[in-house]
């Protein structure tokens, strides 16, 4: 694995060593882990926004959306097991 040096405060340093040892991890599997966990949601929310801009470009394509009302309703007697009438979509 490469190295990577990674400058942090002492108080810092400190807090990360107390939570570390409160895991039972190494300050450095700590970081490493933090590191890892603040990638994965970064990348989710970027791909959240990509999902919005795509949405956004469909519905300005095509101009039709669903009432959030309907949605709702459709989907909790899906779960309730009840018979349940699909939302149509409407045009903006």
């Amino acid at each position: 694995m490469p190295t990577t040096t990674l400058k942090i405060p002492e108080e810092l340093k400190a807090r990360i060593a107390a939570a570390a040892k409160v895991e039972g991890k190494s300050p450095h599997a700590f970081m490493v882990d933090a590191l890892a966990k603040q990638t994965a949601l970064a990348e989710r929310r970027l791909a959240f926004v990509n999902a919005a801009h795509i949405a956004e470009q469909e519905i300005a394509e095509y101009g039709l959306v669903y009432d959030a009302d309907e949605v709702f309703s459709y989907l909790q007697d899906k779960v309730k097991g009840k018979r349940a009438k699909r939302p149509k979509p409407v045009k903006l």
